[in-house]
């Protein structure tokens, strides 16, 4: 298929095709996920040490001790990204700083620091749910539609 496109070029266009290969910069695809492991890695190995202080400081169990990870997380990512320091880590790390639940805080911080010029209500209030709106809304479908096939499952006597 390639030799196809290849037969169909101008002599010309096969030359600077030539040109563009040999000065098109190589990607270091294996040291980037070395990079995103490392990072997002430690990016849950916190998330787990904090579940751990959760845990044994102040009470909670395996199964409580989630959501205030969770929100401890995100605000770490959100005063991260506030004093632009995410943004050094996105950049260095790529996915394994977006993968975990903090690129998501990196994501809505974002957006609102990104139209702080229009003001807090219309700016950072309207701007800082354009992504969590969208990802809470879907979180919500999911797991209704999670609950609902559990639901009939139930009643069927499956599980």
């Amino acid at each position: 298929m390639g030799s196809k496109k290849n037969q169909k070029m101008t002599p010309q266009q096969q030359q600077y095709k030539t040109l563009e290969q040999k000065h098109e910069t190589k990607r270091p695809v294996l040291k980037n996920c070395i990079k995103a492991f490392l990072v997002g890695g430690f990016i849950c190995t916190l998330g787990q040490a904090l579940t751990y202080f959760y845990i044994y400081f102040f009470n909670f169990t395996e199964q409580t001790a989630g959501n205030p990870t969770v929100a401890t997380m995100v605000f770490i990512s959100m005063l991260l990204t506030g004093f632009g320091v995410y943004d050094h880590i996105g950049q260095f790390a790529g996915a394994g700083s977006a993968v975990p639940v903090t690129g998501f805080g990196n994501a809505v911080i974002s957006a609102a620091i990104e139209h702080r010029t229009e003001g807090f209500v219309l700016g950072v209030g309207g701007n800082l749910f354009k992504l969590a709106g969208s990802v809470v809304l879907f979180g919500v479908f999911s797991a209704f539609v999670v609950a609902l096939i559990k639901t009939i499952l139930v009643q069927w006597g499956g599980l």
